[in-house]
């Protein structure tokens, strides 16, 4: 007997179990076409070769029937194996978690072999795609292995933690479940350790089979058609608005957003545009006026390098009115956090397109992808605003001698008229034209063809590439 025809008859006699891992791989890919890498026996592991989207594909599941999916030296040695053909094929990688960690019982052969995984996973970092989806309770060592691939999706019993709800209750006394210790609140929400929340284990291996052909079926920059993208902002230019359906009408259609509720700020979405695999990023006006912080300049890091290590261009939607200020956001970091989105643009290769929609201010600017950084293009709609901080803020700096020394009512006229004066002197939009910070002002309706040219003009011979890993920032 084969090992797929071995493995093939323990499927069928198992097929019943939900939990079963042949039955999730198979939901994964491509009609059930799947190439075993080892032999199972009791190590909790199944591997296998597999497709999606009639792409190969590595994949690997932990069996929960199985000592709670618990990972054992062999267990661990197949998941690296599955690694090593990843890397090799230059294929992705999907693993699918539902495990206790290390196993209790095989002591320190067991931590050895989930440090193994922990390299092979390091190793391949920025090399071949890495999505976790997480099915079930992931402990210890099976929480760190989701931690270090790209993309984390948690199914609706997902749970992730270091320590489980008795070891924190023993320990520190806090009374906890693992809804509220591992769950979408705490990773989804507050430590972004998730990326993508599904409601259904169906809808987190589509999520993942999304991910998947975004990444590494990248597809060809094809006709793009313009829009009527300025229809979505307010006429106002203080009134605050969600920008992703911003973000959905200048791609080919809605995306993959990525931590949807961590750090609301900014919006990281992957995508097509004119049918080539893109990253977007675009601060959003409706969640703290859309300025950056440490949280968002940190996601916002991270999602640039890890399109640039898998060579999908970026688009930047700029609408940024600084950093946010405060003790807290000091001592937060936000200086060593923000310091990352500048590294991060900085050294990215890939092409990288941005579009000021209504104003960019202050070291935001800089570290929203501007010229002075690398950008390949920086376009900016009729009634943009770039400048050190908004008009009247600044006269309230410079002038605020003289705006004390008249009446109170007579201020707001008084700031008006200082505003102006300030915008003639500093130049704001024309002024970054004649410098070259804005390469060109473009209409809200013609934005999709300028972005399609500037891509078109970058993507000439061997596509660009990071050379690096993508670190958890």
């Amino acid at each position: 007997m084969t090992l797929v025809d071995s493995e093939l008859g323990l499927r069928v006699a198992r097929q019943r179990d939900p939990r079963d891992p042949w039955l999730r791989l198979e939901r994964l890919c491509d009609d059930h076409a799947l190439r075993p890498l080892h032999a199972t026996g009791g190590s909790g592991v199944v591997t296998a070769v597999g497709r999606i989207d009639g792409g190969e594909v590595v994949v690997f599941a932990t069996d929960p029937t199985v000592q709670g999916g618990a990972l054992g030296a062999d267990g661990c040695a197949a998941i690296a194996a599955a690694y090593a053909v990843a890397v090799r094929e230059r294929i992705p990688i999907v693993g699918v978690w539902h495990s206790g960690g290390a196993r209790l019982a095989e002591g320190v052969a067991s931590l050895n072999g989930v440090g193994e995984i922990f390299t092979a996973m390091t190793l391949a970092s920025g090399r071949v795609p890495q999505i976790s989806v997480v099915l079930g309770p992931a402990a210890g060592g099976a929480a760190y292995g989701p931690a270090l691939t790209d993309v984390v999706i948690l199914g609706p019993h997902g749970r992730v933690f270091v320590t489980g709800p008795d070891v924190v209750r023993s320990v520190t006394g806090e009374d906890v479940d693992m809804l509220r210790l591992g769950g979408p609140e705490p990773h989804g929400r507050r430590s972004g350790v998730v990326h993508v929340v599904s409601e259904t284990d169906d809808d987190a291996l589509l999520r993942a089979r999304q991910t998947v052909a975004l990444l590494s079926h990248h597809g060809h920059l094809g006709e793009v058609a313009d829009r009527a993208l300025g229809d979505l902002l307010p006429e106002s230019m203080k009134r605050a608005y969600d920008v992703r359906p911003l973000v959905g009408a200048v791609l080919d259609e809605a995306g993959l957003e990525l931590h949807p509720r961590w750090a609301p700020n900014i919006v990281t979405t992957l995508g097509r545009f004119g049918g080539l695999a893109v990253g977007v990023l675009a601060n959003n006006p409706m969640r703290l006026g859309g300025c950056l912080d440490a949280a968002s300049a940190e996601k916002a890091a991270r999602f640039v390098r890890m399109c640039d290590a898998f060579g999908l261009p970026l688009i930047v939607l700029v609408d940024v009115p600084g950093y946010l200020p405060g003790v807290g956001q000091e001592w937060d970091g936000v200086v060593r956090r923000g310091a990352k989105l500048l590294h991060a643009f900085a050294d990215a290769v890939v092409p990288r397109i941005t579009l000021v929609t209504r104003k960019a201010y202050g070291g935001a600017y800089i570290a929203m992808n501007s010229r002075a950084l690398g950008a390949t293009k920086v376009f900016a709609w009729p009634d943009a605003q770039v400048a050190v901080m908004g008009s009247v803020a600044a006269v309230r700096i410079l002038h605020r001698r003289r705006l004390a020394g008249v009446p109170a009512d007579q201020v707001p006229e008084l700031e008006r008229e200082l505003a102006a004066e300030h915008d003639q002197i500093s130049g704001g939009l024309d002024r970054a034209v004649e410098l070259g910070g804005i390469d060109e002002v473009i209409a809200p309706d013609e934005t999709r063809s300028a972005i399609a040219a500037a891509l078109g003009a970058a993507l000439t011979g061997v596509a660009a590439r990071g050379r690096h890993g993508n670190i958890p920032l």
